[in-house]
């Protein structure tokens, strides 16, 4: 296993922490990257990794997406995430979940987390019987409710004000999209992409799912196969799977003016974003269109119960979106380069401002 602090040092991480619950069979990783905006703040993922290595791996690149995700939207928490190594359709159980509770309980505030890939909001309703650094909860439990439809949201107003940039109006009615993948937030994000006539073209490893939307929607969806979907001719090519598509092997491939989805870490390194923009390929920082459901439970733990702010502040995507765009066209950078400037900025400038001493008594918001 490849050296802890020569990993952390990479990405510049503060904090790691292995749990393990044997009675529960709990192995999981938390990973804090920044806290200089606020407390870590990010989701919990059960995958079944192959390795330590490869969930820890993952955790730290996660954790990393998740501060410039909190700085790009403009909230007061910084990058965290949890990593749970485990088959989410055998290995979850009740007992499990209240374990996850212990340990995140135990950084005092330090992390919060809730729902990602491989879990739902129903496992965390047992974990909260252990901890109150929960969110994203079901709204019979206090809670905003599915995170899937900001971060859908989110995309669609991507994809949007892609449209704009490229073409002069965000009309979307002919365009052609590719989505790769298909989950709670591809399937939601061909609902709104359709309802704007749209054409769309999927894929997804559940045939089942996919004769579903192509049954619902026959006039304006396509069936392709998953290893295709990045090649097809399209517009937009919209990934909403696992990350790392944007690779060695499929940058040369892509037949599509932009990409713009909700999958993390699309870039399978910094350099292939360098790539896409000699290829003249517009790349939409996923961080900042994928943000929908972090921006939902950001208003969670600020007490904030309140819908309307949350759509608010995700149709804001549209014009941040816009921003970094016309930084890469001026300054001539990369979109994954004048997105993470962007979010360098607001990080020093709170750090500047936190120097300033509360003196013995923090009220509010003080940290």
């Amino acid at each position: 296993m490849k050296d802890v602090f020569e990993l952390m040092d990479q990405l510049g991480h503060e904090q790691v922490i292995f749990c393990r619950n044997k009675q529960t069979g709990l192995k999981a990783i938390i990973a804090i990257h920044d806290t200089t905006l606020g407390p870590a703040l990010g989701g919990c993922r059960m995958y079944p990794y192959s390795s330590t290595q490869e969930a820890l791996e993952d955790v730290l690149r996660l954790s990393y997406g998740m501060t410039h995700k909190c700085g790009i939207v403009d909230v007061d928490f910084g990058g965290g995430k949890m990593v749970i190594i485990g088959d989410p359709d055998k290995d979850k159980s009740p007992e499990l979940f209240r374990a996850v509770g212990r340990f995140v309980g135990g950084l005092g505030g330090r992390f919060m987390t809730g729902t990602d890939m491989g879990t739902n909001p129903e496992d965390f309703i047992y974990a909260i019987r252990e901890t109150r650094y929960i969110q994203g909860l079901p709204e019979a439990y206090g809670g905003l409710g599915d995170t899937s439809v900001p971060t859908a949201y989110g995309v669609y107003y991507g994809i949007k004000a892609t449209a704009q940039f490229l073409w002069g109006s965000d009309c979307l009615e002919g365009r052609v999209i590719a989505v790769q993948g298909i989950g709670k937030v591809g399937s939601r994000l061909v609902e709104l992409l359709v309802e704007d006539k749209a054409r769309c073209i999927i894929a997804d490893t559940n045939i089942e799912k996919l004769n579903d939307l192509k049954e619902k929607y026959p006039e304006n969806t396509n069936i392709c196969e998953v290893s295709e979907i990045h090649r097809v001719n399209c517009d937009i090519f919209s990934p909403c799977a696992r990350g790392g598509i944007i690779n060695d092997q499929t940058i040369s491939e892509l037949r599509c003016h932009a990409i713009v989805g909700s999958a993390n870490n699309q870039l399978a390194e910094h350099r292939h974003g360098d790539q896409l923009f000699e290829m003249g390929i517009l790349y939409a920082p996923d961080y900042l269109v994928n943000a929908g459901g972090l921006i939902q439970v950001a208003a969670e733990a600020e007490g904030v119960k309140n819908k309307e702010f949350v759509v608010a502040k995700t149709k804001a995507i549209y014009d941040m979106l816009l921003k970094i765009y016309e930084r890469s066209k001026r300054e001539q950078i990369p979109t994954y380069q004048a997105a993470d400037q962007i979010v360098q900025e607001r990080i020093e400038n709170v750090a500047e401002i936190r120097r300033i001493s509360l003196g013995l008594v923090q009220e509010g918001k003080g940290r």
